[in-house]
């Protein structure tokens, strides 16, 4: 039995479902402000207290829920098609493109991820659309190097030559013959990359470079609440848990891909 696929698939699939039926489970209105009833700790009728605002923090995690699954989703979904893509051509064609690709890849790699995305965001509006944007377009040089190493396995063997002697396009061969043979470690990744996509923007809003309130986040939520963490915990400590969970969650589900498709661990 595959625990680890089981128990990260429950995890994402309740956290899916809380971001598609968001409104309907919120007891209140995320954006209302309540200053009669600011910084009110946990009680039956707010279950996770509310903010510094009076507005009830259980309502702003769950809409929170939705930001931080679009971000991982689209900016990994991004991320993942150009890095697969870069790797797919570099390790098949070799020659100029691979070393083209690769420096490319190399001059990517010798910044830290998130200052280069603290880098850009100096020079963008700090919105969801743009952080989606950042984190994509700044996270597919490991998984171009991963996706190159896999084709450089598979380009010599048997049923490509075979492809290559029946006049197939390189585009077909690339993409029907190719592609699924290395779908295993794009799919890892994914899961992976989405997690850490998720960190970073709750880094990014933690720090204020991220989503602006009033939209909530995690991290915007877990911001405010470290001004308040003496008198208030559940504004840190709910945010920090969610994170966590989630993810927890996907890197489970990405151990659970692993083990499921590898042969030595069945």
């Amino acid at each position: 039995m595959n625990r680890y696929l089981i128990v990260g698939s429950i995890i994402i699939f309740i956290l899916l479902l809380i971001a598609i039926f968001a409104k309907f489970l919120s007891p209140y209105d995320p954006y209302k402000q309540d200053l009669l009833n600011r910084l009110k700790p946990p009680s039956i009728k707010h279950i996770f207290g509310t903010d510094e605002l009076g507005r009830d923090v259980f309502s702003r995690m769950l809409y929170a829920t939705r930001v931080s699954l679009s971000v991982g989703f689209i900016a990994v979904g991004l991320s993942t098609i150009i890095g697969a893509i870069l790797g797919l051509i570099s390790g098949y064609y070799g020659g100029w493109v691979d070393s083209l690709i690769m420096r490319l890849v190399d001059i990517m790699l010798c910044f830290p991820t998130f200052f280069l995305i603290l880098l850009v965001i100096a020079f963008v509006k700090p919105n969801i659309y743009n952080i989606m944007l950042v984190i994509g377009l700044t996270s597919w040089p490991s998984l171009t190097r991963y996706v190159r190493a896999e084709v450089l396995k598979i380009k010599n063997l048997e049923f490509v030559l075979s492809c290559k002697l029946a006049g197939f396009s390189s585009a077909r061969i690339i993409f029907i013959h190719i592609l699924p043979n290395v779908l295993v470690p794009i799919l890892v990744t994914f899961s992976l990359g989405i997690g850490s996509a998720i960190l970073t923007e709750s880094a990014l809003s933690f720090l204020g470079l991220g989503v602006q309130p009033p939209q909530p986040s995690w991290g915007n939520i877990l911001s405010s609440g470290k001004d308040y963490i003496h008198i208030a915990w559940w504004l840190s400590l709910f945010p920090g848990l969610a994170i966590f969970i989630t993810v927890t969650g996907f890197n489970l589900l990405a151990e659970g891909f692993r083990i499921l498709f590898s042969p030595k661990e069945r």
